[in-house]
């Protein structure tokens, strides 16, 4: 699924191409993508409106259309936003600020490079919660944008363990979470994100940050860091990469396959 950096690259090379022109014309050949929306009212909607702006929060884009209007994309597993035409996600036409904010307030949370990031918010979020740190991270409503690429990827630069308890940890591992989500992330963004299935730039062009892995996918080879074989594990269903001499298992789960 593409994350914060994959969105983020296809904000940033689709903008000049949107931004200040008109919608001339729309066809939605599957109405999955507007669903619960009418795909004809959708087009209605969508035919003339001015593109004022294009940005992004969590893994939705935005389009900021004339009259008001925000048209909210997400690209969900496979999708991909091309120069040339082609089916992807979902689409949301929404009318004002405030119905836009409210959709976007409903399903993610607070969002990386931004002041209310910080370690003292992520302590008050995890306080009194027993679900496996990786799972917190996952959560967009907790925290908007990183899946599970570079949730792998903090955690191992952060040096925690994915099925650490959350409410466990302590205020300086949160501090060091919150720095690694960021590193993270902004490796993936200047790597152009990752293409590892159907990620492409919207001239179709592959993502490089695949090859820039420290853990992610790096199963029974060495460990970039100390040497030691990486793993694969299970977390909340998602398949999940660890050192686990870098990482160390909580004790409470230590000699657990």
């Amino acid at each position: 699924m593409p994350e914060l950096p994959e969105v983020e690259t296809i904000r940033r090379q689709l903008a000049p191409y949107v931004e200040g022109r008109t919608i001339e014309g729309v066809e939605i050949l599957d109405g999955r993508w507007t669903r619960p929306e009418s795909p004809v009212d959708v087009e209605r909607e969508l035919r003339d409106a001015a593109v004022s702006g294009l940005s992004r929060s969590g893994k939705y884009l935005v389009m900021e259309l004339s009259d008001d209007r925000y048209l909210l994309m997400h690209l969900r597993m496979t999708g991909a936003l091309l120069i040339d035409p082609r089916r992807f996600g979902t689409g949301h036409l929404l009318r004002g600020v405030t119905l836009r904010d409210a959709y976007l307030d409903q399903r993610i949370g607070i969002e990386p490079f931004t002041a209310e990031f910080t370690a003292d918010h992520l302590f008050q979020l995890t306080r009194g919660r027993r679900a496996p740190i990786k799972s917190f991270v996952l959560d967009q409503r907790r925290i908007a944008g990183v899946g599970n690429i570079y949730a792998d990827e903090a955690l191992f630069r952060a040096g925690i363990h994915p099925l650490r308890p959350a409410g466990r940890l302590t205020r300086a591992q949160l501090a060091r979470l919150r720095d690694s989500i960021e590193q993270a992330l902004q490796a993936g963004i200047d790597a152009k994100g990752a293409s590892i299935d159907d990620f492409r730039h919207v001239d179709g062009a592959r993502g490089s940050f695949q090859d820039r892995f420290l853990t992610h996918r790096r199963a029974g080879q060495p460990c970039q860091r100390c040497g030691a074989i990486v793993r694969k594990l299970f977390v909340g269903g998602r398949g999940t990469y660890v050192c686990e001499r870098c990482q160390r298992r909580p004790r409470l789960l230590a000699g657990r396959a």
